[in-house]
């Protein structure tokens, strides 16, 4: 068993936890016991195993491809299995709440959006006319389109891989939220993660194919292009835009996005999150101007291309 305790500034994690395990149950451990008056979670050990990132910075293409499927899969499954489970989710909440929290939308998005402007002066980039009114429909991505239901960071450490399938691991931050915040990961990939690094286009359509074939099954309409494309594009933005409020920490100097595993620099990944974003817009959008102008601007950090993963490397 693992036994978690949670710090007073962390209760509305417990109670997003207990809830998420609850609901999401047999994709993470075993949810055991729960006192909510401590708190604390008691929680089936899963034992040791490999994680997605362990494949994904290793030396075999195969076994990381396995994972990074494996991966796409368990949660394209989960947010079809657990489709329409709103007010279950709710109550569950309910049970686990110690009277403290609010539960609802969440404003970061909205609140990324609104810095962007900042960070762009910062850089002597001028905003855009227009950006904040292409941007506002980010906002919306907190309860939907296509609400699914996510553990919350399903970065590749968060991922444990065993022979029956894949084991997902933190549900401090379960809930609802359109399933473009969740499909992005396969993407860009692993949109607000530190195990970053460029995937070869043909698994990366791979596994983008695979989540989409499973969560489709909880809403077909994701099986229409035109849904699809729309969707994917604005929760890129949404998450470059978040990522984008990183800025201000790497003006004085670049700082690498783990300290002891390989990985990028946050200068390095924000320059390919921009040219990425830019590469997918049309060029008359304010959004793709602002992206120009940030790396018009950051051109001087001279910062290297992001290299494939070291799994496909060779």
């Amino acid at each position: 068993m693992v036994i978690k305790a949670y710090k007073p500034d962390a209760f509305r994690h417990f109670t997003a936890e207990a809830a998420g395990l609850a609901l999401g149950a047999g994709s993470g451990p075993r949810l055991l016991a729960v006192d909510t008056a401590y708190p604390l979670l008691v929680m089936e050990d899963l034992g040791e195993a490999p994680s997605l990132a362990d494949a994904l910075l290793g030396e075999n293409p195969g076994t990381a491809r396995a994972a990074l499927l494996a991966w796409a899969v368990a949660y394209g499954r989960l947010a079809a299995e657990t489709t329409g489970r709103e007010d279950e989710l709710a109550a569950l909440r309910a049970r686990y709440d110690r009277g403290e929290q609010q539960w609802g939308e969440d404003p970061a998005l909205r609140a990324a959006a609104e810095a962007l402007p900042g960070v762009l002066d910062a850089l002597g980039v001028t905003t855009p006319p227009g950006l904040a009114a292409e941007l506002a429909p980010i906002a919306d991505l907190d309860k939907g389109p296509y609400p699914v239901y996510s553990p919350g960071d399903i970065c590749p450490d968060n991922n444990l891989i065993f022979p029956g399938g894949m084991r997902l691991l933190d549900f401090e931050g379960a809930g609802y939220h359109s399933v473009f915040l969740d499909a992005v990961y396969t993407r860009m990939p692993f949109s607000t993660c530190w195990c970053v690094f460029r995937l070869p286009p043909a698994i990366q359509e791979e596994i983008e194919s695979a989540y989409r074939s499973e969560v489709a099954k909880g809403h077909p309409d994701l099986l229409d292009d035109e849904v699809w494309r729309a969707g994917m594009r604005l929760g890129t933005i949404a998450l470059t835009v978040q990522m984008t409020t990183l800025v201000p920490r790497v003006l004085a100097g670049d700082r690498p996005l783990h300290p002891t595993r390989q990985a990028p620099s946050m200068r390095q990944l924000l320059r390919h999150r921009w040219q990425a974003l830019l590469a997918d817009l049309p060029s008359d959008s304010a959004v793709a101007e602002a992206m120009r102008g940030l790396l018009a601007a950051t051109e001087k950090w001279d910062c290297p291309a992001l290299p494939p993963y070291p799994a496909f490397a060779g």
